[in-house]
């Protein structure tokens, strides 16, 4: 089950990822502006929101097959309708599919890691997170592939992930030892959201993640873009945004293990800072070089937060009820997701792209700041 949910989180991650390198081949394409753009991403990322509460609640009472086997068909279906946006109504559709899919999908894969792994459920969400940043690679070398092939439409992307979608699917429902139970049951959001504000420790923990996904939104959406503005062409600036993935690749898993073992709060107030610090380095420094050791110190700083938000919540949250908290908590941090690419684009247009990401350079001090009132 950790092999088969990895993988279909590097797939999903991979759709998901291969999109902002192709902005602006989107754009010339549908002729959508750059707030349209972040408009798109900020639908996907709210669908994606909405769904995580009721996506983890009803796996609690369910089963968590009976929520992942529909996310495979949402997210097939994602992939095949953004094979064939030829319109911008059909790329918005296909975004839109895909935060449904990925909102049926993530709750349950790892409410049901955290079943499996109690010991050391930090090192599983770490390996486990580390499918974003797999996929991610792999979508940056897809965008490069595809743009360097003038013949090659952004859309031919999404041909390969559909199929290799399907074939995960497929493997999941081989390994699949849980039964699907499609019957209405209840939910209590209210009783959910008590025990998530019931301690100013655990408000502040949901303040502070709920910044960082504000500023990540922004950053992996539009950073491509940046880097095009400070003067790389569209080839490198893919390249480097690639950098983001292989860090994460080998850090998620040894920031979950490390924090198994020390402060799961100091680790993730230090690696915050140290982003901030890579953002300000690609801001302030031009050239390849600049960008690339920025890229590697931002991602260094932002990846380990992932498996630590999981692990946090999960550890807070009674057993019979810990995925509809974590889908709760993952509901309010990816609605804050969601803003952050409409900010940039937005800023974007009246200003610049540097502007913004110095925006969202003093978000993530912001975080750190409020994670930090905890020491009081």
């Amino acid at each position: 089950m950790l092999l088969v949910a990895s993988l279909g989180w590097a797939t999903i991650q991979c759709g998901r990822f291969v999109l902002p390198p192709l902005v602006p081949a989107i754009r010339d394409s549908l002729g959508l502006s750059s707030f349209g753009i972040g408009l798109a991403f900020t639908a996907f990322g709210l669908v994606y929101a909405l769904i995580q509460f009721p996506s983890g609640a009803y796996s609690d009472t369910l089963s968590r097959a009976t929520l992942i086997v529909p996310g495979f068909v949402a997210l097939v279906a994602s992939f095949a309708v953004l094979g064939l946006a030829s319109t911008a109504a059909l790329f918005v559709l296909g975004v839109v599919l895909l935060g449904i899919g990925k909102g049926l999908y993530t709750p349950p894969t790892r409410a049901l890691l955290g079943d499996l792994f109690t010991a050391r459920r930090g090192r599983a969400l770490g390996i486990y997170s580390a499918g974003t940043d797999l996929g991610g690679l792999a979508a940056s070398g897809l965008a490069v592939g595809i743009l360097a092939t003038a013949a090659l439409s952004w859309r031919t992307a999404f041909v390969p992930l559909t199929v290799l979608l399907v074939l995960v699917g497929l493997l999941y429902l081989r390994w699949n030892r849980e039964t699907l139970e499609p019957r209405r049951v209840g939910m209590e959001p209210v009783a959910t959201v008590r025990r998530l504000l019931a301690t100013p420790a655990q408000r502040n923990l949901l303040v502070a993640y709920a910044i960082f996904f504000f500023v990540v939104g922004g950053i992996v959406t539009f950073l491509p873009e940046l880097l095009v503005e400070s003067g790389l062409g569209e080839g490198l600036a893919a390249g480097t945004y690639s950098l983001l993935f292989v860090v994460g690749l080998g850090i998620k898993p040894l920031a979950g293990d490390l924090s198994d073992r020390f402060s799961r709060l100091g680790v993730s107030i230090a690696m915050l800072v140290v982003s901030a610090a890579g953002v300000g380095t690609v801001l302030l420094f031009g050239g390849l070089a600049a960008a690339a050791v920025g890229t590697v110190v931002t991602a260094a700083g932002y990846k380990t937060q992932f498996p630590l938000t999981d692990a946090a919540v999960m550890e807070a949250a009674p057993a019979e009820s810990m995925g509809g908290d974590l889908g709760a908590a993952r509901a309010v941090f990816l609605s804050a997701n969601a803003v952050g690419p409409a900010f940039v684009g937005f800023v974007a247009e009246v200003a610049s792209f540097a502007a913004a990401f110095w925006a969202l350079a003093g978000g993530l001090l912001l975080s750190a700041a409020v994670l930090s009132l905890q020491y009081r």
